[in-house]
């Protein structure tokens, strides 16, 4: 039996499709001949089940004969779409709305702040920094400029503990081929650093270098084919060339792991987090002030999911989903990890998700997700709820976290017809200022979202957003809504039936 989490219904769409609005225009297209696709003889035995393979040689993707079938698929599907005499007009419409600037929320490091803007239509958002907050912004890095198609895409990836350094990466072309660099953040001087061969990869820093993770060298002509093996982690002092950087962890009896690593805060811990996918991780961790020469087990895998926020002194604080499918945050202390040890600081709450959790200003901020809209809650890290943060209206709120000398921090709020708007919250006192609002090519205030729920056939409520516009009947919204609603329930519980 299939059961709805969750529906969302645009009701101005629903009314302007109920009518027709005039003649359509007739659209003769030409039959479609597609490219014949060759086949090969290739057999695999897994075990005595023999399975047929016939297209595996497009997995070369350098090969010409792959190269050519792209170029034959690609003529065929935009010989089509050019064809469709209103496809301009949609594609000029939906620039038209795309075009506006757009911002995201802002964060501290050391004396500046630092946030990402595309004017509108750039092909990559453009990292720019400022003194204090009301400095004049300027540019840190435009990933616009770093390549001739503007396929180039820029990631800061951690500062020093002093702020002095930061660490970014650059992806070429949509790789996940990463190249990390270092730059001094009050000159922006781009130091000699540069490390290749990095994917999937943060940096975590430690006195005057970081963590990072990486593969070895691909065979040269296979960059883009070559399996991945044996994800390393090292560290990489400042200055330093890339062969120099000191093996910090591997596992060669795993060769398709992945391995991350963090530092907390005060670069006390170092934890490693180990995955095999994209769900369940294990998670090891060194205390660096105590010169571990050995990695202790703190979290076994792969069963569930662990985030470390920060530490409380000789604790770690953890975001976490063991025994709790709808989270919570626990304490940890690393050099006896037994469950028995933990303490509980945000319980698991039974019926919301605590989908996300951040440290900033000394405080927990709690991400929840009640009927599909964002609630957010501010704890100090005894678990002590101190307040609920108003949100404008239900929607979705992100950005919270920060430093723990942060005395302000920015979060973003949104929901279908509050365009995104960048906040100013003032941890002690729960305030919130408008930051930053969107200059969308719409009036918001045409269009109202209210919440309803709809009871579904085992009396579970769903939630549901109308979405319309204020001319609108709210009655005339509601009863078409839940006449969908019961079209809806009906068809996929005949769908069950047959699946049944």
């Amino acid at each position: 039996m299939y059961k709805i989490v969750t529906i969302t219904i645009i009701s101005a769409l629903a009314f302007s499709s109920c009518s027709e609005r005039g003649k359509k225009p007739e659209v003769k297209m030409e039959p479609i001949n597609y490219p014949q696709t060759k086949k090969i003889e290739l057999v695999d035995d897994y075990f005595g089940t023999k399975v047929a393979d016939p297209y595996r040689w497009l997995e070369n993707d350098t090969a010409g004969d792959t190269k050519q079938w792209v170029e034959e698929q690609n003529k065929v599907t935009f010989g089509y779409l050019e064809k469709i005499p209103y496809r301009s007009k949609i594609k000029e419409r939906l620039t038209n709305i795309f075009n506006y600037p757009k911002y995201s929320s802002p964060f501290r490091a050391g004396e500046y702040y630092f946030f990402s803007k595309n004017d509108g239509l750039q092909n990559q958002s453009v990292i720019y920094y400022q003194k204090g907050l009301d400095g004049t912004p300027e540019i840190f890095l435009d990933p616009n400029k770093m390549s001739d198609d503007g396929t180039a895409a820029v990631s800061l990836l951690g500062f020093s503990k002093d702020k002095k350094y930061v660490a970014y990466a650059i992806n070429q072309s949509g790789s996940d081929w990463q190249n990390i660099f270092v730059m001094e953040v009050a000159t922006k001087k781009q130091l000699s650093d540069k490390l290749e061969w990095v994917k999937f990869s943060g940096a975590a820093w430690k006195n005057d270098g970081f963590y990072y993770s990486r593969y070895s060298a691909p065979v040269k002509g296979t960059e883009l084919s070559q399996k991945n093996e044996y994800h390393k982690i090292y560290y990489h002092k400042l200055g330093d060339t890339q062969d120099k950087d000191v093996l910090v962890y591997e596992d060669k009896t795993k060769p398709l792991r992945y391995y991350g690593a963090q530092t907390t805060e005060d670069e006390r811990f170092l934890l490693v987090y180990i995955s095999e996918g994209t769900d369940g991780t294990e998670c090891l961790y060194k205390d660096l002030n105590a010169n571990d020469k050995n990695f202790g087990l703190v979290f076994k895998g792969f069963k569930y999911n662990y985030s470390v926020l920060n530490n409380d002194a000789e604790r770690l604080l953890v975001h976490t989903d063991d025994n709790a499918p709808n989270y919570r945050v626990v304490s940890v202390d690393p050099k006896n990890p037994g469950k028995e040890n933990w303490k509980d600081i945000i319980p698991e709450d039974s019926k919301n998700l605590l989908q996300m959790a951040a440290t900033g200003g000394g405080k927990i901020f709690g991400e929840y997700l009640k009927d599909v809209a964002t609630h957010v809650y501010q704890y100090d890290y005894t678990g002590k709820m101190e307040r609920e943060i108003t949100l404008p209206a239900l929607g979705n709120a992100s950005g919270f976290g920060g430093d723990t000398d942060d005395k302000i921090i920015f979060y973003t709020f949104t929901s279908f017809t509050y365009p995104p708007t960048i906040y100013k919250y003032d941890i002690a006192n729960g305030s919130s200022d408008v930051w930053r609002k969107s200059d969308v090519k719409f009036n918001p205030d045409d269009y109202e979202t209210k919440q309803v729920f709809y009871p579904s056939k085992d009396g579970t409520k769903v939630p549901l957003f109308l979405v319309y516009k204020k001319v609108l009947k709210w009655m005339a919204v509601t009863q078409l809504c839940f006449m969908v609603m019961e079209d809806l329930t009906f068809r996929l519980s005949q769908t069950s039936a047959h699946l049944d």
